[in-house]
């Protein structure tokens, strides 16, 4: 691998810089981050929750670079399972360039404020220390977007907003030279909005909002996506199988391990097929149908398997465990 340049060392400074300063204005146990390839509208396969420091990690850094570079939009969320993690985005697209000083004014201050792209600005208002109710968050959402001019579509509990230090990709924004603007961060520090005693009550007594279809670049999609019938799988069990047990025999894995962790070996299988281009529904079937004794003790096995398959979307910490042997 070539090493970095100075420009390159001085735009990894910069994008770790300001990953830095938005998870610290915004402190959470985990978060949601999502990939979006903006030409083909196509996620990166998976999701992968990380705790602030291994997004911090060097490593992945440089993974989401190269994918930023790639063409797709890199997206955050705190991330509190089935409901929101206190946080709400107001994205302010199209609003009064004095909407930030107003929304100070009425206790509803933003804890980060994000330009992603010149004239357009991303608020995250931290309403909670606690996790609120899908219904709630999305109305506080919806009340906060209404006052202050804000993008009604981008209101849902579980919207997606940009992370700091990558590329807009969207054509639009380009800059006159043509190239992708920066997201940049304006204000950055942690701290509950003073008002947010006063909205929460207001956001309660809303009628409940018709949930927004899954998907689209601001949303979590599979992740947080609502419920949903059952499709019927992509593979046989015999075919699942035959893939799943001949990846062990070519690791070897009767001879290496006298009690295999399974999921370990799960989480192998899901990035080599994933590796291999294999699409995500199909990999969490070969799992489902072909993984020894399958479910196992999982409680809820269809998490367990969309948990996997994230994970393995993304790259491991370290070197990677399993090689095949040769």
């Amino acid at each position: 691998m070539a090493e970095l340049g100075p420009m390159d060392d001085h735009g990894f400074f910069l994008t770790c810089q300001a990953i830095r300063r938005q998870l610290a204005a915004m402190p959470h146990d985990l978060y949601l981050i999502r990939l979006i390839h903006h030409d083909t509208r196509r996620p990166f396969p998976g999701e992968r929750l990380w705790t602030a420091a291994q997004l911090m990690q060097a490593a992945t850094i440089r993974f989401l670079r190269v994918r930023n570079r790639e063409g797709c939009d890199v997206y955050i969320q705190p991330y509190a399972a089935h409901r929101n993690a206190g946080y709400v985005l107001v994205d302010l697209d199209h609003a009064n360039p004095d909407a930030i000083q107003s929304m100070r004014a009425k206790g509803h201050d933003p804890c980060v404020v994000l330009q992603t792209s010149p004239g357009h600005l991303q608020t995250w208002i931290h309403l909670s220390t606690s996790p609120l109710e899908p219904t709630v968050a999305t109305a506080a959402g919806r009340l906060l977007a209404r006052a202050y001019g804000g993008d009604m579509g981008s209101t849902d509990w579980r919207h997606l907003g940009r992370l700091a230090g990558f590329t807009n990709r969207k054509p639009q924004r380009r800059t006159s030279g043509g190239y992708a603007p920066w997201v940049k961060i304006v204000h950055a520090r942690a701290g509950l909005a003073r008002g947010a005693a006063g909205l929460l009550p207001s956001a309660a007594q809303q009628p409940a909002p018709a949930w927004p279809a899954a998907g689209g670049a601001g949303r979590t999609g599979s992740v947080s996506a609502a419920p949903h019938a059952a499709s019927p799988p992509c593979v046989t069990a015999a075919q699942a199988s035959q893939t799943y047990q001949a990846w062990i025999q070519r690791w070897h894995i009767a001879e290496r391990f006298a009690q295999p962790d399974w999921s370990i070996v799960d989480l192998w299988m899901a990035r080599q097929l994933l590796a291999e281009g294999t699409p995500a529904a199909r990999v969490q079937d070969i799992l489902r149908l072909g993984s020894p004794h399958f479910p196992r003790r999982h409680g809820n096995p269809d998490d367990y398997l969309r948990r996997t398959v994230a994970r393995a979307a993304f790259p491991p910490p370290g070197h990677t465990v399993c090689r095949p042997c040769r």
